[in-house]
């Protein structure tokens, strides 16, 4: 009996340590590889939305931003990112494409360890659950005019939505500096993540996608 006991505890070590390589050691392993990229390498000039947006709402574009330079789009990429956090928007939303089920489907292709070597990352936003979509492939998915609908009141543009209104985003009807910020940030997601780029990344493998 003291045998079997000393067996099954010795596999208990065993696959605890597996576990501890697996989980710990390899991903640390793969990611040093990876070479880390600053703001300024994964968002050097203003997106497309982010230059949108100081088209359609100009008075308070250069109230809180001023001119749409590259400095601006990294400030608003920053505050967007920090505001994310402080909702709790990563409560209900994930950014990560999982390789099961049908996600690429439904969400894009599956993320790749390169995507979260930079500095918009730290801390990761993986999520903890999905009430809403995975937002990592969401840029371009939709307007600006939607995106500015929706953190308003999301029913106007989903009616079945339970996500809250953000009315501290606005003056009035029109985004404030953390309409804009959070709005640029959702529209920054997965667009510099080229299969080009990621291959890049990873040290030059092609992409399976």
């Amino acid at each position: 009996m003291e045998r079997v006991a000393t067996i099954i505890g010795l596999a208990g070590i065993g696959c605890f340590a597996l576990a501890g390589i697996l989980t710990g050691y390899l991903p640390v392993a793969h990611l040093s590889k990876i070479e880390y990229q600053r703001l300024e390498e994964v968002a050097p000039e203003p997106s497309l939305e982010f230059l949108d947006l100081a088209k359609r709402y100009p008075g308070q574009f250069e109230k809180y931003y001023g001119k749409p330079t590259g400095e601006a789009f990294r400030e608003a990429l920053e505050l967007g990112r920090d505001i994310y956090i402080a909702e709790a928007c990563w409560h209900c939303h994930s950014q990560f494409v999982r390789p099961v089920s049908n996600e690429e489907e439904r969400f894009g292709p599956v993320s790749w360890a390169a995507e979260y070597q930079n500095e918009m990352f730290l801390p990761h936003l993986f999520g903890t659950r999905r009430i809403g979509p995975d937002l990592i492939r969401e840029a371009g998915k939709h307007g600006n005019d939607w995106h500015v609908a929706h953190f308003y009141d999301p029913t106007l543009v989903s009616p079945p939505s339970v996500m809250p209104r953000y009315p501290w985003f606005y003056d009035g009807e029109k985004p404030n500096k953390k309409g804009i910020a959070i709005i640029t940030y959702v529209q920054w997601l997965g667009s510099w993540a080229t299969p080009e780029a990621l291959a890049r990344a990873e040290g030059g493998k092609e992409n399976p996608k």
